[in-house]
């Protein structure tokens, strides 16, 4: 299958690198000021191995590919768009947003189409460290992917969990998409707003309070929302994590970069407003955060 990769971050470069490694062709889709710097290779650190494999690179998606994976920060999403340069009918055969939230959906679908753009959600740590070089360090990457898109993605899938992800196709996307938010929401907020690794916010008795009732309230929305969550599960999941793992909106901060904070607070907000259900500590963590960088 023909890959291309719109955002070689830390996500999008793990993808390419799995898929590049088990013999599928990748291009990364590279910003024209950036793509000089890049060494034309995909350098991954992994528990799942330590490689370099080739890739291809271009500045613009201009022809047709197999699948699209879109695996920009949300705050990116606008321009990365702008270098999807193809005509109709090049469109992509399925385009796959990794995006975080849930918003990304009815922009994506009004640009390419209700039936090509496939619902995903990836559980992992993993980051750009420098041009083509990322490193994978939580010990899992857990994707799952709508079901809609099994015949189109099903090739890739096999490869993605051969090299070691943990895959699954999802029938209900509300399902698949609030599942990844509201365990991703209470930690982002929770670690960001707090300064603390999972493991620090875990054992300080007001910080576990703040982000277990932010976890009750987020899956209050997604219920609302049409998702099957439930509050114990991500609790397991969230204690189960390394206790040195930090939110990618904690890193963003510390880096002075723009955090995700609408397209993974902004849902839970909005929703609980839509529903009248009271997301109190939602709202003070989002807040805090409001505060770190209003004063950066």
């Amino acid at each position: 299958m023909r890959h291309a990769i719109l955002g070689a971050g830390g996500v999008g470069g793990l993808v390419g690198a799995a898929l590049a490694h088990e013999g599928d062709d990748v291009t990364l889709v590279l910003r024209p000021e950036t793509i000089a710097e890049h060494p034309g290779t995909l350098a991954l650190e992994s528990p799942f191995g330590k490689f370099s494999v080739p890739v291809k690179r271009v500045t613009a998606v201009a022809e047709y590919f197999d699948v699209l994976w879109i695996a920009v920060k949300a705050t990116q999403l606008e321009a990365a768009l702008r270098l999807v340069t193809n005509n109709n009918k090049d469109q992509p055969g399925a385009v796959v947003p990794l995006l975080n939230g849930v918003d990304h959906m009815a922009r994506l679908r009004a640009r390419f189409g209700e039936e090509r753009v496939i619902a995903a959600a990836i559980r992992v740590e993993s980051e750009r460290v420098g041009p083509g070089k990322i490193e994978h360090r939580s010990p899992f990457v857990r994707l799952s992917i709508a079901s809609a898109g099994r015949a189109r993605l099903q090739s890739a899938v096999e490869k993605l969990a051969k090299f070691g992800f943990t895959c699954q196709f999802e029938d209900n996307e509300a399902t698949l998409l609030w599942s990844k938010l509201v365990f991703l929401g209470p930690f982002a907020l929770a670690t960001t707003a707090a300064g603390m690794t999972k493991g620090e916010v875990a054992s300080e008795p007001a910080w576990r309070r703040r982000l277990e009732s932010s976890v009750r309230e987020a899956c209050a929305v997604a219920v609302a929302s049409g998702a099957k969550v439930d509050p114990a599960w991500v609790m397991t999941f969230f204690d189960g994590l390394p206790a040195g793992m930090r939110s990618s909106m904690q890193k963003d901060v510390a880096a002075g970069n723009e955090p995700e904070l609408d397209a993974i607070a902004g849902p839970i907000l909005r929703g609980a407003e839509a529903h009248g259900l009271e997301v109190a500590v939602t709202r003070e963590l989002v807040g805090m955060i409001g505060k770190q960088t209003s004063a950066a």
